[in-house]
């Protein structure tokens, strides 16, 4: 863990907000941090990027570090990462390539693959291509999940099992991005693991995810009342949880990702983890998953939020 420093005097720009489909979410995730922070005894100043004049603001501003609570597009691709490098501010949470690589389920799966971190086959397909749903079924199945590749909060998937699904699934699925992803199904439990650190990264304690509501971890389970169970640390055997938590820090790695990333994994019937995607700025809020798995390790949210910060301005002092 990074050496404690003073916080009165660290000067906090929170960005939360946004333009993306996840708008909503991302404001939720900023009051979440701002208490955290405030209680961790930061100066903290709030701003949305959506707005010209608190992007100006950032500019003339004299802040040490920007706390990043932007989820989506224009928040967690890279591009909010590329303006902060280029303005002189450290910034929470992997840089601009990481943050670019990660969004994108189809260049992650590259890299994850390149790494060795064990991926379900899939296809990548771009609005240019000529469909050939008759090519998709013979190379990964009719049993497939379908993802817009740079969406994220399980916006625009959807779970079939026919090809006349598979159409309209795909067809869906192009509504919210020109490059989707079909990857073949893969029946087992969900489950998330947070990795934070620079140089020597490590896992928390790995949470198991139980959708109450709906087929799958979809946008609903998330974030409804009621939607979903966490069951943290899991319910695992020694060796399954040592293996996740290898193949969460080898994804972390995969991606060059600094600081703090989350990855999703099913881990199917015969005990092997599937790596699903990686997120580069996980939920803020008290109840957020990666705060769910700091507690479980002993770590309170302020101490969270404090560490993340450490870890950025040890990355932007090398």
């Amino acid at each position: 863990m990074p050496s404690a420093f003073d916080t009165s005097t660290c000067r906090v720009a929170l960005l939360s907000g946004g333009t993306s489909g996840e708008r909503e979410i991302s404001l939720a995730s900023g009051k979440g941090a701002l208490a955290a922070l405030q209680e961790a005894g930061f100066t903290v100043q709030c701003f949305d990027p959506a707005k010209k004049e608190d992007l100006i603001a950032l500019i003339d501003g004299n802040f040490d570090v920007a706390f990043l609570c932007l989820h989506g597009r224009k928040g967690e691709d890279g591009v909010i990462q590329g303006f902060l490098e280029t303005i002189g501010l450290p910034y929470i949470g992997p840089g601009v390539w990481s943050s670019a690589t990660a969004i994108n389920k189809a260049r992650s799966k590259e890299f994850y693959r390149l790494a060795g971190v064990p991926t379900a086959p899939s296809m990548t397909i771009s609005s240019n291509d000529s469909l050939d749903v008759d090519s998709i079924v013979a190379q990964i199945g009719t049993h497939v999940v379908v993802k817009p590749a740079t969406e994220g909060s399980s916006i625009g998937i959807s779970i079939v099992d026919t090809r006349e699904a598979l159409e309209k699934a795909i067809a869906e699925a192009f509504e919210h991005d020109s490059e989707i992803v079909v990857e073949k199904f893969v029946q087992g439990r969900e489950f998330t693991v947070a990795v934070i650190g620079n140089d020597e990264p490590r896992a928390l304690p790995i949470i198991e995810i139980i959708a109450q509501k709906g087929e799958f971890y979809d946008f609903e389970s998330k974030y409804a009342a009621g939607g979903s169970k966490h069951i943290c640390p899991a319910e695992l055997s020694e060796e399954d949880a040592e293996t996740i938590k290898r193949e969460a820090v080898a994804a972390h790695k995969a991606l060059s990702c600094e600081g703090v990333s989350r990855t999703d994994f099913i881990l199917d019937d015969e005990g092997k983890p599937w790596a699903l995607e990686t997120n580069t700025i996980p939920g803020m809020t008290e109840t957020s998953l990666l705060p769910d798995a700091a507690a479980a390790a002993g770590i309170p949210f302020p101490q969270l939020c404090t560490m993340l910060i450490e870890y950025a301005l040890e990355r932007s002092g090398r």
